[in-house]
Formats: C-alpha cells, sequence, structure tokens
C-alpha cells in the first residue's frame, strides 16, 4: 500500500513588536519628562496669595463696626433732644452714610430735633439743630389756655397756631346790660409759632404755650392773654385744606 506525502503548507508569521527576535526581554520605554517652569510656578503662588490677601482684607472690613447713635424715643420737630432720646448702636456701616459717633453725644443733648425723629432709627448730623425757633424780630409770649381753649392733640415745638381773641365775658355781660347789640365783628386772630408747651396743671389742667410773635404784635398778645380771652387753633398745613 502506497502512501502519499502531503506538502506542509508554510506557516505566516505575524510580524511582532519591534525588538529582539531571540525572545530575550524588551527594554523598558522611557517617557519624556515635562520641563518645569519656576517662572510660571512661582507667578500662580502670587495669584492664589493676593486672591487670599484681598479676601482677608475685605472680610476684615466688612467686619469692622463703629459705635454710632440712635435714636432711643419719638423726638417731635422742634423739640430739645435729652439724654433719654438717645442710644448707642454697634453697626457696620458703609463710608458713606452720614452717622454721628457715639463720642459726640453730650454736643447733640440740648440741641432741637430739625425733622421729627423715629425711635430705632440712626441719628444723621443734618437732622438736629442749634438754631432758636424765637427768630429776630420777634418775641416769646406765654400763653395760659384752658382744656377748653386748645386742641386735644399735643403740640409740638416749631408748630404753626393761630392766637384767636375770644369775646371778654366781662365786657359782653356790661354791653347786655345797657342794651348794646353783641359784637358780630369776626375775631382778631395772631399767627405765631408754638416753641415750648408746658406741662399741664393737675388741678386746672392749664397749659403755658410758649408762642413767637412778632415783635409789634407781642405787646397787645399779653395784654389779651391776661385777661383769659384768647385760643389757640392749629394753622393748616401747606396744601391744606
Amino acid at each position: 500500500m502506497s502512501t502519499s506525502t502531503q506538502p506542509s503548507t508554510p506557516r505566516t508569521v505575524l510580524p511582532g513588536p519591534a525588538g529582539p527576535q531571540d525572545g530575550s526581554a524588551a527594554a523598558p520605554r522611557v517617557v519624556r519628562q515635562r520641563r518645569r517652569r519656576p517662572g510660571l510656578i512661582a507667578l500662580s503662588i502670587a495669584l492664589i496669595a493676593a486672591g487670599g490677601l484681598s479676601g482677608a482684607l475685605l472680610f476684615t472690613a466688612s467686619g469692622q463696626r463703629s459705635t454710632v447713635l440712635v435714636v432711643a424715643r419719638d423726638v417731635p420737630v422742634g423739640n430739645v433732644i435729652t439724654e433719654a432720646d438717645l442710644a448707642l448702636a454697634s453697626l457696620a456701616l458703609d463710608p458713606t452714610v452720614k452717622a454721628v459717633p457715639a463720642a459726640k453725644k453730650a454736643g447733640m443733648v440740648g440741641q432741637r430735633a430739625a425733622v421729627a425723629l423715629k425711635s430705632g432709627s440712626l441719628l444723621s448730623p443734618g437732622q438736629v439743630t442749634s438754631a432758636s425757633l424765637v427768630k429776630a424780630g420777634e418775641q416769646l409770649i406765654g400763653v395760659a389756655l384752658k382744656p377748653s381753649q386748645l386742641p386735644a392733640s399735643r403740640l409740638s415745638p416749631g408748630q404753626k397756631v393761630l392766637i384767636v381773641s375770644t369775646p371778654d365775658l366781662a365786657q359782653a355781660g356790661a354791653a347786655a346790660g345797657a342794651g348794646k347789640p353783641a359784637d358780630t365783628t369776626a375775631p382778631a386772630t395772631l399767627a405765631a409759632t408754638v416753641v415750648e408747651v408746658g406741662v399741664a396743671a393737675p388741678a386746672t389742667g392749664v397749659v403755658v404755650v410758649d408762642v413767637a410773635v412778632p415783635a409789634a404784635s407781642g405787646p397787645t398778645l399779653a395784654a389779651r392773654v391776661a385777661t383769659g380771652a384768647v385760643a389757640l387753633i392749629v394753622a393748616a398745613q401747606d396744601g391744606g385744606s
């Protein structure tokens, strides 16, 4: 029996990675390292430090507090400011805010409120004045008034009022006895400015109101007040009816 021999097919050898063909291990690949730039590193560190310093300065500035004056209770315009009207507060304020430092409290006491001061508000230098409510060419007259001769609303310094001459009861009785007709002419009025309001007397409720009037009218008003034949009414504000 004859045996046939098949020709062997040559094996295809795929190309492998470059390296020695003798089976020995390949040499390790050398990774090229990046070159460090000392100048760039120093610049980065400087920028980080500057940012941290700016943040610290901003935090410190925002945390600075000042002790200033605030209004402890309502003060009507024209009223004299007392020590009890002021209080101290520690606040962090913007530099543009005009406030009165606590060290100037003694200088604020005794001055007048140039505007109505509200409790809890910050006191600013423009809200107080040392100017007197009695101007040049005016006189200060004290007017004693019963509760029926003035409004029930509390008067405040700087308020504009009218002093009205009311009929003299003694003269009216004498005229009526003599058969004279009653006087129907309009009562005389005098514009005045409230300077100070006294405390009502416990027994009678009479209140003395100091008013500033033109010097020419001062003596006439004083004589009228002595008879008690006057009344006080509040003048209409600007724009009022």
